[in-house]
């Protein structure tokens, strides 16, 4: 930076304009905004040591730098899971509004999908979210995961197969997502078990996440009258110091429940016309530091 100059210098104005952008790709990779916020900076200290003069496109050259790092922590994080107790759910993030009207990037963040990425192995997974969520060339991605075009084609075909066998099976609108909701809410606050019922379909499951810190469902529960009275019980020990209140949570509408004002849990949930078909709790501190405040994503 020149004197009487304010500017940021190159670097530093090429990494902040592509910031949320990077954090958003290595939280797709990671399913964890902590680890995504290492890879951060992991990606910062090694651009600065970058000879911009040899850069044709920053934007890419930057996401090549942070998807290499995600890579190397999603070994990390398997390991991490091997030993977790109880179901592992991804971080939620308490997301901006205009998130939802990108509807492949919401789509993208939701439980349900992030879940179904867990599924692929590492490198399939950093090449579906690099192609299906950001769109980067054949080229580029290669690049970025140390493999020739002609095999990250075939990954991402690959991977492709193996999301839509598994994915929601429609759009659902925010409209109907919003309502659905409500109705979980007034059901949950009233103890209305058939209430409950109605709502959920006859496979349902339920995942919690209380990471061996909070008391939570040890395994999955599956069937719509086991999730109901899970769900019932549950609501019935915390009494009426527990506030239920709508939020955006990766880009989709989800609860927030608070015990005498913090945050005791968030609720997402997978819809699959009309009905709830994936209920997903998370309760671990550790993965709740988020929820005060918006996260910025984009593509």
């Amino acid at each position: 930076m020149s004197e009487g100059d304010s500017r940021p210098d190159p670097a530093t104005e090429a990494f902040v304009a592509h910031r949320n952008l990077l954090f958003t790709v290595a939280y797709e990779m990671l399913g964890s905004a902590v680890d995504a916020e290492d890879v951060l900076q992991e990606t910062w200290l090694r651009w600065v040591g970058v000879d911009l003069g040899t850069v044709r496109d920053r934007r890419a050259y930057l996401v090549r730098i942070a998807t290499r790092q995600a890579l190397g922590r999603l070994r990390t994080l398997a390991r991490r899971k091997e030993s977790y107790v109880g179901p592992w759910l991804p971080e939620p993030l308490l997301t901006v509004p205009d998130v939802a009207e990108d509807v492949e990037l919401a789509d993208s963040m939701s439980m349900a999908m992030m879940l179904v990425l867990e599924t692929l192995a590492p490198t399939e997974r950093a090449v579906f979210v690099l192609r299906e969520v950001f769109d980067l060339g054949y080229d580029e991605i290669a690049e970025a995961v140390d493999k020739t075009p002609a095999a990250v084609r075939q990954i991402a075909h690959r991977a492709r197969a193996h999301v839509a066998a598994r994915r929601p099976r429609g759009v659902v609108s925010a409209a109907e997502s919003r309502a659905a909701l409500g109705a979980f809410q007034r059901a949950l606050e009233t103890g209305d078990l058939q209430g409950l019922l109605d709502l959920l379909a006859p496979d349902v499951v339920a995942l919690s996440d209380g990471g061996g810190i909070k008391q939570a469902m040890p395994r999955p529960v599956v069937g719509s009258d086991k999730v109901a009275r899970a769900l019932a019980a549950g609501v019935a020990v915390f009494g009426p110091q527990v506030t239920v209140e709508p939020a955006q949570v990766n880009g989709h509408p989800a609860l927030i429940m608070r015990i005498d004002g913090e945050i005791d849990m968030v609720v997402a949930m997978r819809i699959d016309e009309g009905l709830v078909t994936g209920l997903y709790t998370v309760r671990n501190p550790e993965k709740l530091t988020r929820m005060e405040r918006e996260t910025v994503v984009s593509r």
